[in-house]
């Protein structure tokens, strides 16, 4: 099922309208940005080049989107990607009704029609025949052919393509080819600094400064033990929801168990790792 912005609309007219209207992003986003991805993110808008995010979870690639989208007033039109997305599931399709057989626009279509900003999220879960259908999209055409009826649509002028994988797991089935890649402009993501981790986790959790400093040099000493058999360190996501459960009451310690702890893995070994460095960190 493709997780997306769009509703299903018959009226040309009031789809542009509605799309406008209804998917721009209307209140602030709160984003930290760590180097000049803002920067760069609106050059590429400006210039019409698509957008790679690479990153780890829970690193703040969504936000970002999110927040690029409400700063440049444009709509925006997300898709999770997994392994069953089709063709159809992103360009349209058609449909009997009692009326017959009318074609339907999937949400890459409208956002194309739109000048939306389309953020296929990890794209590598994709397959493979579906994601060449970005390749029209990403080079000085702009344009998305639809094969089912035989048209060419060009992108509006505020159109834009951005999409995200995590490079750690990357594997020789799940990785984007070099045709692909090569199209776009790709920025790099990482968790923040410990300085940057802890207000982004007191603004966002409420919990208190010295809490979420706790919780920022957790994540740190977490990550460490990524060359111990971790297969990923713990998120900053996963550090605001401790510091959430820590701001309604819950025990510093029972709060990371249950949200990190219990969370990055199941293996007794490792999670009696994870605990020592908790139980080192909140005495």
């Amino acid at each position: 099922m493709v997780e997306a912005n769009v509703e299903l609309l018959e009226d040309e007219p009031q789809y542009k309208e509605f799309a406008i209207e209804e998917f721009l992003v209307r209140s602030e986003p709160y984003y930290r940005p760590v180097s000049d991805e803002l920067e760069l993110f609106q050059a590429a808008y400006e210039q019409h080049i698509p957008v790679l995010l690479k990153g780890p979870t829970g690193c703040g690639k969504t936000r970002f989107v999110e927040y690029m989208a409400w700063k440049l007033g444009r709509p925006l039109v997300t898709i999770a990607c997994h392994e069953d997305l089709t063709a159809s599931d992103l360009v349209g399709r058609y449909l009997l009704d009692a009326q017959g057989t009318r074609w339907i626009d999937g949400p890459m279509t409208r956002a194309v029609k739109a000048g939306a900003i389309l953020y296929l999220d990890e794209v590598v879960e994709a397959r493979k025949d579906t994601t060449v259908l970005i390749h029209p999209l990403t080079d000085h055409r702009r344009i998305l052919p639809v094969e089912n009826t035989g048209n060419i649509i060009e992108a509006d002028d505020r159109f834009l393509l951005c999409i995200s994988y995590n490079p750690h797991y990357q594997s020789a089935l799940k990785d984007l080819k070099h045709s692909t890649r090569q199209r776009f402009i790709s920025i790099e993501f990482d968790y923040p600094p410990i300085d940057v981790e802890t207000e982004i986790v007191a603004k966002e959790s409420g919990c208190n400064e010295e809490q979420a400093y706790a919780l920022a040099r957790l994540g740190d000493k977490i990550r460490n033990l990524r060359e111990h058999g971790l297969a990923e360190g713990a998120s900053t996501r996963l550090l605001i929801y401790a510091g959430r459960l820590m701001t309604h009451g819950i025990a510093p310690r029972r709060a990371c168990q249950v949200a990190i702890v219990w969370t990055l893995s199941d293996e007794p070994e490792l999670q009696r790792s994870i605990e020592e460095v908790v139980h080192s960190i909140f005495e």
